[in-house]
């Protein structure tokens, strides 16, 4: 008897089971909306040098203060950093021939008449009506600035994935994932109405740990709570949501214009996730592990009445609940740290091409997600595409990795992203339809990669280390992210070399993935000396009950990008 098979005696997939994965999958909807929020609370309006103050008084439109003020950059279009030491009163000559001469102009022609702008700046706010750039004008010589709080954020990504991880499998997923909660609300309201940049970054930061925590323990809930043959669908399900968030992002936006408001909605929601999430139930699988049985029976008791099978419910006791752990508490015994996963040649190679993989995904993927201005198109639009292009993407993936194996797909979703992001570079700016069509390709490719990252990995370890190298690889993918941001403001010294960087990486990897072994029908291996033999060459086709740990293994397949 396993412990899949109390879940079964106590309800199975009941109305536990639903009411439960439907409540914790919920606040998954929200978490896009913080991971893709600088989009739109960082957007980037048009703007360029206020006027001289000696203009405040002049009957000059608009316009004409602009043309006095503010010079031409080399592409013809008002310089946003600069502007006229003196207004160029000569440039509103009737006839025309100043403003025809200074068209020709461009700034590096004026550099003797130019100066920064000292009094500050001017927005166009007709997409927004506020924005942190155009509340703390990080512009110009601040603009850096921009990237550095998504940078941030991310860090918070990374520090919540090792703090939430390790304090779950000590003090359990529960009451994790209630802190979690709570740290985001928190975080978030005081994120909407911060006084000063640096605590906007403060609170972003912990809005980015909190959404590792409730990533990891709602996950932990979920699959812990359900039994094996509906994982895979249920996490499929789980991974959509994430999908679906990205929409949800876009409709707000669009209808909160105001960053400060944005910021709130999107993180109000969790103050009711936090109180309705202490109903939740801790893993009587954690319980039983951590030597806490009562607790564990008491647990699944109270499952079994909530789906109306309290006499099953009332025949579990602590000798079969041990009954049910025995292969569990085997696997438990015995020391491995991360250091195990280089020890060996192959153990070292899997370790090595894989974090390679995870990064590159993950640095490609905020690559292009976090900087949708660029594109030239409808910022909402957009969004809506990036968001609905995981679809498809996924369907594809999961297809191609049952069919024609793990590897191939693998790094073909790679370096497919990886030569969409390339071309893109040879594309005129002008031509926005098809830059966005091949961003969106690279993008559903890099969705893709994270889906196969999932399931590759998990066949790649072995049991007495899944844990440990899953931990390692996928905190490379939070590396990556943290770096993305940073790469882009190498365009304002070499416009091309973030897209060759973003472009490259992927494709690198691609390659370092053709060194791993194929997995699609395969046993997974339960020790390092499994991962060695299978290695050199050495394979058996995958057993039944085999068949039923790729299941459970599986059910990670659409996990939510963090």
């Amino acid at each position: 008897m396993g412990f899949s098979d109390l879940l079964e005696q106590v309800g199975s997939t009941g109305r536990f089971q639903i009411v439960h994965v439907t409540l914790l999958s919920t606040p998954i909807l929200m978490l896009a909306s913080h991971n893709l929020l600088q989009n739109f609370v960082a957007a980037v309006p048009p703007h360029y040098c206020s006027a001289h103050s000696n203009l405040s008084q002049s009957q000059l439109s608009p316009e004409e203060a602009l043309r006095i003020t503010v010079p031409q950059d080399h592409r013809g279009k008002l310089h946003r950093c600069q502007r006229y030491v003196v207004p160029q009163w000569h440039l509103l000559d009737k006839n025309g021939t100043s403003n025809l001469r200074n068209e020709g102009n461009s700034v590096d022609d004026l550099d003797a008449d130019l100066q920064g702008c000292i009094d500050g700046w001017t927005y166009n706010m007709a997409d927004r009506s506020s924005t942190i750039i155009s509340d703390w004008h990080l512009v110009c010589d601040q603009h850096s600035l921009k990237q550095m709080g998504q940078t941030i954020y991310m860090g918070g990504v990374l520090v919540g994935a090792f703090l939430f991880g390790s304090l779950a499998d000590k003090y359990g997923r529960r009451i994790l994932l209630l802190m979690s909660y709570l740290l985001m609300a928190v975080s978030g309201t005081c994120a909407a109405f911060s006084p000063s940049f640096p605590l906007f970054c403060f609170f972003r930061f912990g809005c980015g740990m909190a959404l590792s925590g409730i990533a990891l323990n709602s996950l932990s809930l979920i699959l812990e709570w359900i039994p094996t043959h509906v994982r895979t669908v249920v996490g499929t399900m789980t991974g959509y949501c994430y999908t679906l968030g990205q929409l949800i992002l876009a409709l707000m936006a669009y209808y909160i214009r105001d960053w400060r408001w944005l910021t709130l909605a999107v993180s109000l929601p969790f103050y009711v996730f936090f109180l309705y999430a202490w109903w939740f139930h801790e893993s009587a699988r954690w319980l039983a592990l951590k030597n806490k049985p009562d607790r564990a029976i008491k647990g699944l008791k109270s499952v079994a009445k909530f789906n109306g099978r309290c006499d099953e419910g009332e025949k579990i006791d602590i000798k079969m609940l041990q009954e049910s752990m025995k292969n569990e508490l085997s696997m438990s015994k015995g020391s491995y740290t991360a250091l195990d996963l280089f020890r060996t040649p192959y153990m070292r190679i899997s370790t090595v091409c894989l974090a390679a993989a995870w990064l590159s995904t993950s640095f490609a993927y905020y690559g292009l997600s976090m900087d949708l201005q660029k594109f030239g198109v409808d910022i909402y639009l957009i969004q809506v595409i990036f968001g609905a292009v995981d679809i498809p993407a996924k369907i594809i993936i999961a297809v191609t990795m049952s069919y024609i194996g793990r590897r191939p797909s693998q790094s073909a979703a790679l370096i497919i992203a990886g030569v969409t992001i390339l071309i893109n570079l040879l594309v005129p700016y002008d031509q926005q339809t098809l830059r966005t069509s091949l961003a969106v390709v690279g993008k559903g490719c890099l969705a893709a990669s994270f889906v196969c990252c999932y399931l590759y990995t998990g066949e790649l370890y072995p049991t007495i280390i899944r844990q440990n190298g899953m931990g390692l690889v996928s905190s490379m993918a939070r590396v990556g992210a943290m770096v993305a941001p940073m790469v882009r403001l190498t365009g304002d010294y070499i416009p091309w070399l973030p897209g060759l960087i973003y472009g490259g990486a992927p494709i690198l990897s691609g390659v370092a993935v053709i060194f791993l072994p194929e997995t699609l029908g395969t046993p997974l291996p339960d020790t390092i000396q499994d991962v060695e033999e299978r290695g050199s060459g050495k394979r058996s086709k995958m057993s039944p009950k085999e068949t039923i740990i790729l299941e459970d293994t599986g059910a990670n397949l659409l996990k939510p990008v963090a």
